[in-house]
This record gives C-alpha cells, structure tokens and sequence, in this order.
C-alpha cells in the first residue's frame, strides 16, 4: 500500500514525522509530501520518502515568503494533483486556503484529511464555512477525540458515517533525544518549575496563567515559544522565565525533562501537540476542561480547570506544586497512556485499517 501523508505548509513536522515513521513500521510505503520548514531543522525520515514539494521559492524568500507562497500555492497544488497518482491514499493534514483548495485536490484516489483544528478559530463565519465545505470534500475526516467528532458533526455538518477518531500520538521521538542543555535564557534553579511551552496564541490563555500566577510564589514559570502576537505588555514578574522564540528539539527536550509540571489553559482546543510532547516526558498535566482534554484527564493523566478562571487555576497551580504525590501519578498515568492508546504502534494500526477499509 502506498500513501501519500501531505502537508503542504508544514504546519506540523512533529505530527508528520512521528505518523508517517509508525505507518512505515507497519508496512505501508509512505512519502511525506511537504515544505521546508522555516524555523529549524526537522527529524530525518525514518523509513519514509520525504520531498519538499510546495513553496520552494518561498524557501528563499526572506521578509518576502508570505506573499511567494500565496503565489505559488496554486500552480504547487497542481503539480502535486499530477504526482498524487504514484499513492493508494492521499492523506492531508493540512490545507491553507480551503476556498481554493477543494477545488485542486486530487480525484482519483481515496481522500483523507486529519482536521488537527476541527474549524478555524479567525477569520469569522466564511472562514468556518469554507473549511466545512472542504472536509465534505473528503471521504474520510480523522479528529483526535469524541470531543472533535462531535463538533465536527455539529458544526461542520459531516457525516458521521465519515469521521474516524484516531488519537493523537505521544512525541515518543522527542524523549529518545540525548540530555541537552536548556535554553541559555533559563538560568539553573532548585525552585519547582511550571513550563508554559508552544506558539504563544491568544486562546492558549497565557493571559489567564499570568493573572493565576499572581501569589504563587517560591516556584518559577517558564513561557517558552515564539509569539503570535504583542506580548510585550504581559512581561514583568522576576519568577517568570521567557524564551520568546522557536527552540530546537533539544532544548524542547530540556525544559520538559526539567518541568515539574506542564500548564495549558488553552480557552478553546481540539488537541495540542504541546500536550503530546508531555505525554511522551511523563510529565504532569494542569489543562483546561476543554475538547479533546478531556479525554487526558479520564485517563488520569491530567488534572482540569475550568477554562478562563484565573482563581481556579492559581488553587490548582498552588495544590499541585505543593503535592509531590499528586504530580507522581499524575506523571505515572501520563507514561501509561503514552504507552497505551496514545502510543504510535496503536495509532498506525488504527490508520492503516482506515485506509484499507476505503481502498475495500
């Protein structure tokens, strides 16, 4: 069997790194069709094809990459539509413009899109629309929870015969990397450390952690991510660490071994590679009661607040940093589930059946 995984902005090298190298291990003949991605250097293919077919003008573009890629998004589209024929399966994970894009995919092979965001969160209702009308386009919708399912038939109005969740997958790689060192913006400390990891977006809440962490004290918090937006005016605590920037995989590594818990009081979410990235470190899970969260949590994996109550968070931060043995199972249920139903091995069984039931 030969797939196609496609992501043509590279939005997620770790996702398709990890899936495409599990697809590999149980005999499926995978090539990860994508760009380069911009901010750092990405895991070499294990056992996968990977060729950066989209946006290679933008690649060189500098200041100017957005607009290049715009340009040439349509005629790489085409270009791939014409090579998609060598693939079984063509499975997206990503699509930039959907007003445009469902009318560029291929035609002639079974369709498959993982909606890693469900619908998009900016850009209003015709934003929402187009993406709806887009993953109608595709034989088969993977989400990563009951949660997204649910809104996916709800408020994308798929049919529910079409959507298959699979689970999201603990960054397992991440974990096997060597002890590095942390980022030189984070001086050694004997204090308990909250680390607040990813692109820094508005729904992520950081807004709500720094009100919590109001009267936390003899702790640190480390905001390690690159900014989606001005977060000049939210700096000023000395027991807050900032790295405002991408970290190589490395250093990622370093600030999830050093946590001695993982905040993510995300307003809104489907899933979140963040929280993979804690699985796969048995690290301790402080989240909001929100989409696929949820699920963690059943799991014991994950203590929950509600979303957007600062009080509620900073009793939670408070109670855990000051219970070893909470924050002990907490870790141990995170291992079990790393290795359980968010393991890759089960989650490649699951979408290897997807794509045979369609090519059946």
């Amino acid at each position: 069997m030969k797939v196609h995984v496609v992501d043509p902005p590279a939005y997620t090298p770790p996702y398709d790194h990890a899936l495409c190298t599990a697809l590999a291990a149980a005999g499926v003949e995978v090539a990860l069709i994508t760009s380069r991605f911009a901010y750092g250097p990405v895991p070499a293919p294990l056992s996968y094809a990977r060729r950066e077919l989209f946006y290679r003008l933008a690649a060189h573009a500098g200041r100017a990459r957005r607009p290049v890629r715009l340009a040439e998004h349509v005629p790489d589209m085409l270009r791939y539509r014409r090579a998609a024929g060598a693939a079984d399966v063509v499975h997206f994970q990503w699509l930039a413009l959907p007003r445009i894009d469902r009318r560029l995919l291929p035609r002639r092979h079974p369709l498959v899109i993982t909606a890693h965001d469900i619908l998009p969160r900016e850009g209003g209702a015709g934003a929402r629309a187009a993406q709806a009308a887009l993953l109608k386009v595709f034989d088969a919708v993977v989400t990563h929870s009951q949660a997204g399912r649910q809104r996916l038939i709800e408020e994308a109005g798929i049919d529910p015969l079409r959507i298959h969740v699979i689970p999201h997958g603990a960054f397992e790689h991440l974990a096997q990397l060597p002890e590095g060192p942390l980022p030189p913006e984070l001086p050694s400390t004997s204090k308990p450390v909250v680390l607040y990891f990813g692109l820094l977006r508005p729904y992520k809440g950081l807004d709500v952690l720094l009100d919590a962490w109001q009267g936390v004290e003899d702790a640190e918090l480390w905001i390690v991510g690159r900014p989606r937006f001005d977060v000049g005016a939210l700096r000023g605590d000395d027991s807050i660490r900032w790295v405002p920037r991408f970290v190589s995989d490395l250093e990622l590594a370093a600030c999830f071994r050093r946590a001695d818990l993982v905040a993510l009081p995300y307003r809104e979410v489907e899933q979140s590679g963040v929280l993979a990235s804690a699985l796969a470190f048995g690290a301790p899970l402080l989240a909001s009661d929100v989409g696929g969260f949820r699920e963690v949590a059943a799991a014991g994996a994950a203590q929950l607040v509600p979303p957007g109550d600062a009080g509620a968070l900073r009793a939670a931060l408070l109670e855990l940093l000051s219970d070893r043995s909470a924050r002990e199972r907490l870790a141990a249920a995170a291992t079990a589930l790393a290795a359980g139903a968010a393991s890759w091995t089960r989650i490649a069984g699951q979408t290897r059946a997807l794509y045979e039931e369609l090519l059946s």
